[in-house]
């Protein structure tokens, strides 16, 4: 019976601390009320938000306190539009193709596409988890797949015929066995091969697999302060499923970066029949001048210069010789010199052969 008058004299001595905090009274009467020890403690909210973490679930509020500080200094990385639409490809390949590998109902998702640097994607990956590194054989580069030891459980559960309803476990502790990696490998070539599919129509490139890693250390494709692109994929299995996480760096992409920059397929090389047909109509209404040379003669400009009214120019030409008909400096036929209704001619005989590069 003792106990409930000091709980409630700590209470009220509590209380009157943080009143005397309120109405602005200094830390001594606080301490002479309640002791040293009623010190106001922050609470995790306090903390999160002068730090300008957010902790609810949306992603979109402005940054704030020390969190805005250092995002302050982040790098804004170059959209590309088109890439989206590659992935968007890639999910319906995707869920196609791991149906027919699983023999399940298999729904592939996109949780989001970022950009970031590549170092703080190498330290914030949740192992234990299975890095397939990957080459982009006609860029010469390389990428970074990574599967979660959800995604994994999920494989090795569902290829070999575990039942369903049953509860996920957690893959951590040990190293993953050679059935473990072996399955895993074979969905990495099926996922690789859809996104070879994937490119297709921008352009095509083969992902080719290299090696399995599982400590990020031995994963490093880039500089850990270049820029690359994070695709993160939900799969789902029923009941069962995990996430797939796709990067690319900027560096890998650069070949492509311009039809990556595109807002449309096809926006900067597609054909444009409205102007094709207008182009045509008016080439057929253009006026040229051709040239009908019988001989060319090289001269020193000395002799030029030498020429007077009534010099002679010896031409090497017959009335057999035949007559190169130009455009410019293109030649485009040859024929024959004569006369036709009183004035001078040329049959043409024969088309002249454009050389490489000529227009």
């Amino acid at each position: 019976m003792s106990a409930t008058p000091e709980n409630e004299l700590d209470d009220e001595a509590l209380a009157a601390a943080w009143g005397a905090d309120l109405e602005g009274g200094d830390g001594e009467a606080g301490e002479s009320a309640a002791g040293p020890d009623a010190a106001r403690v922050l609470n995790q909210a306090e903390i999160d938000s002068l730090l300008g973490f957010d902790s609810g679930p949306a992603s979109d509020v402005e940054l704030s306190g020390i969190q805005k500080i250092i995002s302050s200094g982040l790098v804004t990385y170059e959209r590309l539009p088109m890439l989206e639409i590659v992935f968007d490809r890639l999910v319906r390949i995707m869920s196609t193709s791991l149906r027919n590998f699983t023999s399940d109902n298999v729904e592939v998702s996109i949780d989001n596409i970022v950009s970031l640097r590549f170092g703080d994607y190498l330290n914030s990956i949740p192992l234990p988890a299975m890095l397939a590194v990957f080459k982009a054989e006609e860029w010469d580069n390389y990428g970074l797949m990574v599967v979660d030891s959800a995604m994994i459980y999920s494989i090795v559960d569902v290829l070999l015929g575990g039942r369903r309803g049953t509860a996920q476990m957690r893959i951590e502790g040990r190293p993953y066995t050679t059935i473990e990696r072996t399955l895993v490998e074979r969905m990495i070539h099926v996922v690789l091969a859809d996104l070879s599919q994937a490119f297709d129509p921008l352009c095509p490139v083969n992902f080719r697999f290299e090696r399995l890693e599982t400590n990020p250390r031995f994963a490093v494709v880039s500089r850990l302060s270049n820029a690359a692109v994070l695709t993160k994929l939900r799969v789902e299995m029923e009941d069962r499923g995990g996430r797939l996480e796709l990067l690319l760096p900027y560096a890998t992409l650069e070949p492509v970066r311009e039809m990556l920059l595109q807002q449309f397929m096809g926006e900067k090389f597609g054909r444009d029949s409205i102007w094709e047909t207008h182009l045509a109509e008016e080439l057929w209404e253009t006026d040229i001048e051709l040239s009908a040379v019988i001989d060319e003669q090289w001269a020193k400009l000395a002799d030029v210069m030498s020429w007077r009214v009534g010099s002679r120019i010896v031409l090497n030409a017959t009335a057999d010789t035949p007559v190169s008909l130009r455009c410019g400096s293109v030649p485009l036929f040859q024929g024959r010199m004569g006369r036709r209704n009183g004035r001078m001619a040329v049959r043409i005989e024969r088309d002249v052969p454009r050389r490489q590069g000529e227009t």
